[in-house]
């Protein structure tokens, strides 16, 4: 009897110790608790989510700030999605907000509902009014930001984005390039093949065409490269991730742009997984959270 209670504790233990390596992340030393864990609620101050209306090119942009919870100022990441955005990265939105960050996602002109007409050239212009917005005192004192901490993230025509914004702001914390595509390499790509890939999935953009769109990327090769802006990037932190999507060698030519004329501050990571890090998720946020933390520290 004394045998068969024993070894029904035991398989009691065994059982809440598997239990608990269940709920516990792989190498949870290596993960921020933002990824897997909610932060204590504070009630005076709660995360909680705004609608925001972003003036841009005489329209109004649709964004959602994630506001974390606390007093703040908190340190602020904007979130530029790709073409045309299906994946918007509200995960890593959320895992930010719980790591003590603001999130704010933003839609370009003429995409996914905001006002105007799509225009590749417009979306960098579209972040650097989503960061004008946010630094007014007005709106910096209602949504809880520290004016003196962003830092911007972009996917794939994000990254685009972010760069080409980036090396024209002054002051930014930091930069995360998500598995980016350079517009001025596939300026030079063959007209059939772009116009095919600009065909695919463009349902939520508006006032545009695949021709047209196809047509502003080829006229604009020289305009939209990236590594004639790594002087500009050179100065700021930044995180450039890539992955097995046929991108790679086009941020692999800005890191290595950048870091010949003289940038010491960027981090080059690639991770085998697909455009939208579909299978790395947690990887993904782990190290975009690893990257920024100290800048929410400082």
């Amino acid at each position: 009897m004394v045998k068969n209670v024993l070894l029904g504790a035991g398989s009691v233990a065994l059982a809440l110790l598997g239990a608990e390596a269940q709920a516990q992340p792989p190498k949870a030393a290596q993960l921020s608790a933002a990824i897997y864990r909610d932060p204590p609620q504070d009630k005076a101050h709660p995360a909680r989510m705004a609608v925001l209306h972003i003036p841009t090119g005489g329209v109004e942009i649709n964004g959602i700030a994630y506001l974390a919870s606390g007093k703040g100022p908190h340190p602020t990441v904007v979130i530029c999605h790709g073409l045309p955005g299906n994946e918007k990265n509200l995960d890593l939105a959320q895992a930010l907000r719980r790591a003590g960050w603001n999130a704010i996602t933003f839609n370009y002109r003429g995409s996914w509902g905001s006002p105007g007409s799509f225009r590749f050239a417009q979306n960098p212009e579209d972040l650097r009014a989503v960061l004008a917005y946010l630094r007014a005192g007005a709106t910096a004192d209602k949504l809880g930001i520290d004016a003196t901490r962003l830092a911007v993230v972009g996917h794939s025509m994000g990254g685009w984005v972010t760069a080409m914004a980036g090396s024209q702001e002054k002051g930014l914390a930091g930069l995360v390039l998500v598995s980016a595509a350079d517009f001025g390499a596939m300026g030079r790509m063959d007209r059939p093949a772009l116009l095919k890939h600009m065909a695919d999935d463009m349902e939520s953009l508006a006032g545009t065409s695949p021709e047209a769109m196809t047509d502003e990327i080829l006229g604009a090769a020289d305009a939209n490269g990236l590594v004639a802006k790594a002087g500009a990037l050179a100065a700021t932190p930044m995180l450039v991730l890539s992955s097995d999507d046929g991108l790679a060698p086009q941020t692999d030519a800005l890191v290595a742009a950048i870091r010949k004329s003289g940038g010491t501050k960027l981090r080059a990571v690639h991770v085998a997984t697909d455009h939208s890090w579909s299978d790395k998720r947690i990887a993904l946020e782990a190290r975009i959270i690893r990257f920024l933390q100290p800048l929410l520290e400082r």
